[in-house]
C-alpha cells in the first residue's frame, strides 16, 4: 500500500505523478515557470515516476555556518569572526508576526499543501503564458527552503554556489524530490523554523536572528509587526529591498507584506494600516567581521587564535577539516588573554612608540608554569593602510608573522650561561675576556665537525673599558661578549642546542638555531618575542618549559545542542635542574638591579631579565620575567632596514638605541600594569661565591657596571660587522617595503661566522 504522508495526502510517489503528469503539462510546471524556452521540451529524460524515483531521496542539510565569538580569559567579547553572520534560534524565539509575515508573503498556502503547490504551480502557469515570461514563482517554503540548503552546502565556492542556483530542469526536479523527503521527515513548524535560520536578509545577515540584530538591534523574538513585515519583504530580493540603502522601496515592500497579511486574516485591516504608516525605525548595527574588528588592541592574539585552530591537529587531521570547522563557526572560543594584562601591553607600547614611528614595537607576556599567553600586541595597529600592518611580529612566520624572526642580540647570552651550568661549570665561572680577541680556531658541534674560524675573524666588547678577567655575574650584567665566546669555546655548542631544543628557541622560520659562534652567543639569528618570552618563562618556572598556549576552551553549538571541543594543552617539561634555574635567576635579577637593564627594573618585587642590541641597532630586546609573569619586548624595524642612531622613537630622540633604554621601558610598564594588584613572590636566589684573588675579575673599576649600564653595556653586537668577510650569507632576500607592509628579512645561513642581515 502507498505510503502516505504524516499529514494525510498522497504518498510521495503521487504526489510526484500528480505534480509531473504525463508529459506536456509536467514540462510547462517543471521547466514552463522557471524556463519557458524549455516548456515545449517536456521532460523527455525525466519524463516518468519510476525515473524520477530513482533520484537520491535523503538531502543531506550540513550545520548552518554561524558566527564564532572569542573571547578573552574573563569571558568579555574579543572578537566575532564568521563566513557567514547568522545565529541559529528555535521557532518560539521569533516574534509570531514574523512567522506570519514571511508565510503570508512567501507562500500564503504554507499550511494546506505538501511540498508542492498545485494550484499556485497552475496560477503561476497562467500567470507566466499571459506575460510571455516569468513574472511570477511557484516554489513553496520547502523547496525554497532546499535550495537554500544547496547554497549554504557550496559555500563560498562560486562554481557550487552556480550550480545550485542554476535554472535547470534537473535541479527543479532534485528540489521537488528533497521538499517532498523534508515535508515527510521535519513537518510544517520545523520546516519554517530551518527555513528562517537559513535564508539571507541582506547586510551579511544570515538568518533571522541576525538580521533583527543588523536591522534593528534586538532580538527575534522581539520584532514588532512593522519591522517583521520589513524583513520578510527583504528576502524576495536583498539587494533592491535594502532599507539601509533603499528605504523608500524598502517602505512599499514592507507595506505589501502588510496589506497581504491582512488580506489572510493574518492581522486587521486597521493593525495592517496603522504599521503602514510607522516609519522605518531602524537601528542598524555594523556588520562586525574578524579580527581587524577586535577590542583592546587584540586583533593579533585573534589572528593568532585562529591560526592555531587552522594548524593544529587537535581540530582535525587535515587543513581542510579543520577550515570547514572553522567556517562551519557556531564556537564560542575562551582564550587565555587575560585583559588587565592586554590593556597594560597596549598601553605601554602607545605610551613608548607611536604607530607613525620609523619602527615598531612588539610586546608578549607569558604565564610561567602554564604557557599561557595572557597578553600580546604591537605598536602598529592591524590593518591594511598606512601605518598599520597585517604581520603579528610576536609569533613565528607559520602563525602569521615574519619569516625569520628577528635578531635577539645579547638576549641569547642566558641561554649559554644555562647550558655552562648544566654541564657543570661553576656560577663564579671566569674567563679572560679582553676586549677584543680573534674567534676560537674551531669550536665543537654536534656533529663530528667542528665550526672553524677560515677568516680570523675578531670580535670585541661594547666598550673599550670592557676588558677581564670576568666572572659569570658581572659578564652577565654588562654583557660581554668576549666572555661568553669563551664560555661557548669551552663547553661546546652542542650544550647550548640541546638547551635551546628544551627552551623551545627555533628561529622565525621553524629551523633550528645555527651552529655557528654568533649564533650561539650573540643573537645574530632571528627568534620571535613569543619564542623568547617562552623560553625566559623556564627560568621563571625554575626551570619547567611550557609550551605556548592561546585556547582555554571551545563550545560548539550545532542544531541548539552546545558540546565542547578539545584544545590544545601546553606541555611542560624540564629544561634544567631547579639548581641552574635559580642560579640563572640570580644572574638575571643583577641585569636588572645594577646592570645593563636597570631602566627595566621594577620596584616592589623581585623581578630579572636580559637586554639585548644588535648590529648596526637595528633590532633592540628586553626579556624579562617575575617568578609569576615573563615578557619580551622588540623594538626596531621589520625590514631591518632602519639604524636606531640619531632616531627619535614615541617622542623621544636617541643617539643610540639600547636594549636597556627603549624596549626596557616598555617591559617595565607592560609588567606593572599587569602585576598590579597580584601577588609579588621571590625567587630562591642562590649564592654565588668570589672566585680567589687570583682569578677575580672584580674588575679593576668598581664603578664599571653602572657606568656601561646606563649607556652602552649590552651591548654586543656592533662587532657583527666585522665578521662577514668570509661569512656565507643569504641575506639578500630583503625585498623593501615598509614596517606595515610586506618583509622579508635576510638571514645567515650558518656556514660561516654570522652572516649578514639583509
Amino acid at each position: 500500500m502507498p505510503k502516505k504522508r504524516s499529514g494525510g495526502g498522497l504518498s510521495p510517489t503521487q504526489q510526484a505523478a500528480k505534480f509531473l503528469g504525463v508529459s506536456v503539462l509536467a514540462g510547462a510546471v517543471l521547466a514552463g515557470i522557471a524556463l519557458p524556452a524549455f516548456g515545449a521540451l517536456g521532460l523527455a529524460a525525466k519524463g516518468s515516476v519510476e525515473s524520477f524515483d530513482e533520484l537520491p531521496a535523503n538531502l543531506k542539510t550540513p550545520p548552518l555556518s554561524q558566527r564564532t565569538t572569542i573571547l578573552d580569559a574573563d569571558g568579555g567579547q574579543i572578537a566575532t569572526v564568521y563566513s557567514r553572520d547568522r545565529t541559529v534560534v528555535d521557532l518560539k524565539s521569533i516574534s509570531p508576526y514574523m512567522q506570519k509575515a514571511i508565510v503570508a508573503i512567501e507562500d500564503s498556502r504554507f499550511y494546506e499543501h505538501g511540498a508542492i503547490d498545485l494550484k499556485g504551480v497552475l496560477r503561476a502557469l497562467n500567470k507566466n503564458v499571459q506575460s510571455s515570461g516569468v513574472s511570477q514563482g511557484a516554489s513553496t517554503l520547502t523547496q525554497q527552503y532546499v535550495k537554500n540548503v544547496f547554497v549554504e552546502e557550496a559555500g563560498d565556492d562560486p562554481t557550487k554556489v552556480a550550480q545550485a542556483t542554476q535554472q535547470t530542469i534537473g535541479r527543479k526536479i532534485n528540489e521537488l524530490k528533497y521538499a517532498i523527503q523534508v515535508e515527510e521527515e521535519l513537518g510544517k513548524k520545523k520546516i519554517l523554523e530551518n527555513y528562517l535560520n537559513i535564508t539571507f536578509f541582506g547586510e551579511q545577515a544570515y538568518g533571522v536572528e541576525a538580521a533583527s540584530q543588523r536591522y534593528f538591534s534586538k532580538h527575534a523574538k522581539d520584532l514588532a509587526l512593522p519591522q517583521a513585515a520589513l524583513l520578510a519583504g527583504i528576502v524576495q530580493s536583498p539587494t533592491m529591498y535594502d532599507p539601509v540603502q533603499h528605504p523608500a522601496t524598502a517602505t512599499k515592500r514592507r507595506n505589501v507584506v502588510l496589506q497581504r497579511m491582512a488580506q489572510l486574516g493574518d492581522i486587521s485591516t486597521t493593525e495592517a494600516a496603522t504599521a503602514q504608516r510607522a516609519p522605518l525605525g531602524l537601528k542598524v548595527k555594523e556588520p562586525k567581521n574578524g579580527c581587524i574588528t577586535a577590542v583592546k588592541g587584540a586583533s593579533f592574539f585573534c589572528k593568532y587564535v585562529e591560526r592555531v585552530f587552522l594548524s593544529d591537529p587537535v581540530f582535525g587531521k587535515t587543513k581542510e577539516v579543520r577550515a570547514k570547522l572553522w567556517n562551519q563557526g557556531g564556537l564560542t572560543i575562551r582564550t587565555t588573554l587575560e585583559p588587565q594584562s592586554q590593556k597594560s601591553v597596549q598601553d605601554s607600547l602607545k605610551d613608548h612608540v607611536y604607530k607613525s614611528d620609523k619602527v615598531a614595537a612588539a610586546a608578549t607576556l607569558v604565564e610561567p608554569g602554564t604557557g599561557k599567553i595572557l597578553g600580546m600586541g604591537q605598536s602598529k595597529p592591524y590593518g591594511y593602510g598606512k601605518n598599520e600592518t597585517e604581520y603579528n611580529y610576536s609569533v613565528n612566520s607559520s602563525m602569521g608573522g615574519s619569516n625569520y624572526g628577528f635578531p635577539t642580540g645579547s638576549t641569547f647570552k642566558p641561554f649559554v650561561a644555562a647550558a655552562a651550568l648544566e654541564e657543570g661549570r661553576p656560577a663564579n665561572q671566569s674567563y679572560p675576556a679582553p676586549y677584543e680577541m680573534p674567534y676560537p680556531a674551531t669550536v665543537q658541534t654536534c656533529s663530528s665537525k667542528p665550526w672553524t674560524n677560515q677568516g680570523n675573524d675578531k670580535l670585541e666588547n661594547e666598550s673599550e673599558s670592557e676588558k677581564g678577567p670576568y666572572q659569570l655575574k658581572k659578564a652577565m650584567e654588562l654583557s660581554v661578549n668576549t666572555y661568553f665566546v669563551q664560555m661557548l669555546a669551552d663547553i661546546g655548542m652542542c650544550p647550548v642546542v640541546k638547551m635551546t631544543d628544551k627552551l623551545g628557541v627555533v628561529q622565525g622560520n621553524g629551523d633550528k638555531v645555527p651552529e655557528v659562534p654568533s649564533s650561539m652567543t650573540l643573537g645574530s639569528t632571528g627568534l620571535s618575542p613569543l619564542t623568547m618570552a617562552t623560553a625566559y618563562a623556564a627560568f621563571a618556572s625554575r626551570g619547567m618549559y611550557c609550551t605556548p598556549v592561546a585556547i582555554e576552551s571551545i563550545t560548539q553549538t550545532v542544531g541548539g545542542t552546545k558540546k565542547s571541543l578539545e584544545v590544545p594543552k601546553s606541555t611542560c617539561s624540564r629544561a634544567m635542574s631547579e639548581k641552574t634555574a635559580d642560579t640563572v635567576n640570580t644572574l638575571l635579577s643583577g641585569v636588572t638591579d645594577s646592570g645593563t637593564g636597570k631602566q627595566a627594573g621594577l620596584s616592589g618585587r623581585a623581578n630579572a631579565g636580559k637586554t639585548g642590541t644588535t648590529d648596526s641597532r637595528k633590532n633592540a630586546w628586553f626579556v624579562g620575567y617575575t617568578p609569576n609573569l615573563a615578557g619580551a619586548v622588540w623594538v626596531g624595524s621589520a625590514t631591518q632596514k632602519v639604524e636606531m642612531t640619531n632616531i627619535t622613537i614615541g617622542g623621544v630622540y636617541h643617539s643610540q638605541v639600547y636594549g636597556g633604554d627603549t624596549p626596557g621601558p616598555i617591559w617595565r610598564d607592560a609588567m606593572t600594569g599587569a602585576l598590579e594588584g597580584k601577588e609579588a613572590p621571590s625567587f630562591n636566589l642562590v649564592n654565588i661565591p668570589n672566585p680567589p684573588d687570583k682569578d677575580r675579575g672584580d674588575e679593576d673599576d668598581g664603578d664599571n657596571g653602572d657606568n656601561n649600564g646606563d649607556t652602552a653595556g649590552d651591548e654586543d653586537d656592533g662587532f657583527l660587522t666585522g665578521l662577514l668577510t668570509n661569512g656565507t650569507t643569504t641575506g639578500g632576500n630583503s625585498t623593501g617595503g615598509t614596517d606595515g607592509g610586506t618583509f622579508f628579512q635576510g638571514q645567515s645561513n650558518g656556514n660561516g661566522n654570522g652572516g649578514g642581515r639583509g
